[in-house]
């Protein structure tokens, strides 16, 4: 979702600074997923390892709890098994409609259902998936986040991959009220792993950065049809708020955490310290080179205290790194081993 809005935020000037303030104030969402057995993917949800699965909390605006609760509920589940990750949600809906029938097509012009996984934490090389009450499909590789220049890879297609949609209504029909839709979506390991440093499928305890987020619009029936009302914008619900209207936050979405184990186990991730320090030094610097058009080469010149991370800048671009862990001007976020 944003594609487009964000390459013109871009092009107008960023207020980065205000952005990290923020992001800093969102809390990231965590789920432990367990394991599934005999998942058929019908949208229906009503295998024995669904119903025992945990949802999600409530989704949010995507600028938090500020903002006004949604309209209608929306929230989510996850398994896992040798082949596959298994994403589904329940979406309360009183007009299922939908209108995108071509794969890759910009489909959050439609309601939709969004899945973002960036499965080593990295902030590059991550994942997207949108969906329709059609069924219809946009994959999308992210190189890099927006802000750090993308680009998303349209051409990029997950093989094997497996949807279905369940409607509890009827799909496009103005003149009854439904009840809700919900989607089903199996993931294959084999791609996931493409382009991340993780194990696919994943080892008991291994943590993935993984968001969702509902593209809702408000509607009015004209003409027995379902039209958008004119002059409003698309409302943006998610599991894990990124605190803007930007889903390409990559260090704001919710931590997956995979076990064979119990999946109703508590889990409440907390932010890093050090990567919170590091972050603080990267939106700083994007904040001073759009300003002065060169990057910050000290502290004192960057306005903004190290707290003992070491910085080092050239001419195309800067390293923040504290302790074993480094951010770069491209966004990329690496550990060392």
């Amino acid at each position: 979702m944003l594609h487009i809005g964000i390459a013109l935020l871009l092009c107008v000037g960023a207020d980065f600074t205000r952005d990290w303030e923020r992001l800093r104030q969102a809390q990231p969402e965590g789920y432990v997923c367990g394991r599934a057995r005999k998942i058929i993917v019908d949208g229906k949800l009503d295998e024995a390892s669904w119903v025992k699965a945990p949802w999600t909390r409530e989704f949010q605006d995507i600028e938090g709890s500020a903002r006004p609760k949604p309209r209608f509920r929306t929230r989510a589940k996850m398994l896992w098994d040798d082949e596959y990750f298994y994403v589904a949600a329940e979406m309360e809906e009183p007009h299922v409609w939908g209108r995108l029938t071509k794969h890759d097509s910009v489909i959050f012009q439609d309601p939709d259902f969004e899945v973002f996984i960036d499965p080593d934490g990295d902030r590059q090389n991550y994942f997207e998936f949108e969906m329709n009450a059609l069924n219809t499909g946009w994959d999308l590789l992210l190189k890099k986040a927006y802000i750090d220049g993308g680009p998303a890879l349209n051409e990029w297609e997950i093989p094997g991959l497996k949807t279905a949609v369940h409607v509890d209504g009827t799909l496009d029909q103005p003149t009854d009220t439904d009840r809700s839709w919900s989607v089903e979506i199996a993931f294959p390991w084999k791609v996931l792993a493409e382009f991340s440093k993780q194990k696919a499928p994943p080892n008991e305890g291994d943590i993935w950065r993984v968001d969702f987020s509902r593209v809702e619009w408000q509607i009015e029936i004209r003409d027995g049809k379902y039209t958008k009302v004119p002059g409003t914008k698309e409302d943006n619900w998610v599991w894990s708020p990124t605190g803007i209207i930007d889903m390409h936050r990559p260090e704001n979405w919710g931590y997956v955490k995979f076990t064979k184990k119990d999946s109703k186990q508590n889990f409440q991730p907390k932010r890093d310290p050090g990567v919170e320090k590091l972050l603080a030094v990267y939106y700083a610097q994007k904040a001073f080179q759009e300003k002065n058009k060169h990057w910050a080469r000290s502290a004192d010149e960057l306005g903004v205290g190290l707290s003992g991370a070491n910085l080092q800048t050239s001419e195309k671009g800067f390293t923040a790194t504290l302790g074993k862990v480094s951010l770069r001007e491209d966004g990329l976020l690496t550990r060392a081993e």
